[in-house]
Order: structure tokens, then sequence, then C-alpha cells
């Protein structure tokens, strides 16, 4: 994990931003590191600033899943229940990052489909590319929650590695909160390889 302290942030614009689950105002920010620049969108609800810690969901880029409501992996469902829940308090952010599958990019994603569909679980598929399991850096995320001034949240999250990239940002996670979505016959091996071999908590 890449420390914040070794990137230039810059927010590029701002707006209103209306959808189905109420009104954000969205946010794009670029991260300049040494060897790379690394794009996010944000969407932030209410007054983050006034009442107890809000509500946070760091959210990885899913074409297939956000986009194409694929039932092989989480990720939209997973989207829908931050999104939800962020709207139910009435304040919160989504961090969108744009590091598609895991970090490898897309086509190397669909690539990645197609040795699960011989076989492969998730893992072994991005090894079999060449890539480790998650090459995804959340560098970029610990550097916008310190630019809205967060000093605590409450995370969205199963994974382990995004509370500690959070913490090592300098934010206190005072409360995990799960974002589980359904486990469907599609997505069960996909889940159980997030649980089994990447540490996921599943409950």
């Amino acid at each position: 994990m890449n420390n914040t302290s070794a990137l230039r942030l810059r927010k590029v614009a701002e707006a209103d931003f209306p959808t189905q689950f109420g009104l954000f105002r969205i946010f794009g920010f670029e991260g300049t590191f040494a060897d790379r620049m690394e794009e996010a969108v944000v969407l932030q609800m209410g007054d983050l600033a006034d009442g107890p810690p809000p509500l946070v969901r760091i959210h990885s880029e899913c074409l297939t899943g956000d986009v194409f409501h694929s039932l092989r992996c989480d990720c939209r469902a997973q989207l829908e229940i931050a999104l939800t829940s962020i709207a139910r308090e009435g304040r919160g952010l989504l961090i969108y990052e744009h590091q598609e599958g895991r970090g490898i990019g897309l086509l190397n994603k669909l690539r990645a489909y197609e040795l699960q569909d011989q076989g492969a679980d998730t893992v072994e598929a991005n090894q079999q590319l060449g890539f480790d399991s998650d090459l995804r850096s959340y560098a970029l995320p610990g550097a916008i929650l310190g630019h809205f001034g967060l000093k605590a949240v409450r995370l969205l999250s199963n994974n382990p590695e995004k509370v500690q990239a959070v913490e090592k940002a300098g934010v206190a996670v005072v409360e995990r909160v799960p974002c589980i979505a359904d486990v469907l016959d599609t997505r069960e091996a996909y889940l159980r390889t997030k649980k089994e071999k990447m540490g996921h908590l599943l409950e």
C-alpha cells in the first residue's frame, strides 16, 4: 500500500448530482504518484462535519457489475447497499475508485473470466495472467478522506485491507459496517474465494 504523503491530490470538478437514492454532490479527484496517476469519483450526501462519524464506502469500479448488472460478482449489490445506507442516514461519502478487476483492468478481467469458465477461481485466474490476486492501492481514498476533513468514519466494507488503509491514512474506523450481498448460485464460488483466500469478512 502506498503512503498518502507520496501522492498529490487535486480536485478537478464538483457539481450537484441527483440520483434515485437522493441528492448528492459529485466530485472528481486526481491522485498523482511518482509513477502513475489515479482517478476517483466521490459522492457526498449531507454535512459530514456535523454529527457522528459518517458512513463511508470505498468502492472499486466494476463495469460488468455496476453497469451491466453481472451476477458473477457482488459489486453492484454492494454499491446499492452503500448508497441506500447513506441515503437512509442522510449523510455519508462514497469513494468510487478507477481500479477495475482488482486493479488489473477491464480487458484483463475479461481474460480472467475466461479462465474462471475453465475452472480457475478469481485468485488463480489473476495469477495465471501474471498478476497478484489484488493489485489495488487505497492511498488515494485515504487522501480523499483527509480532503473532507474526516478524522473518524464508519466504514461499509467486508475487506480488512480497506480498514487498515483508512487507519494508516490517519482516519479512525470506529465501526466496520458489513456490506453483504445475497448469496446467489452464480456468485457463490466468487464469494467463497473472497472469504477463504482473501480474508473478507462474510458473516
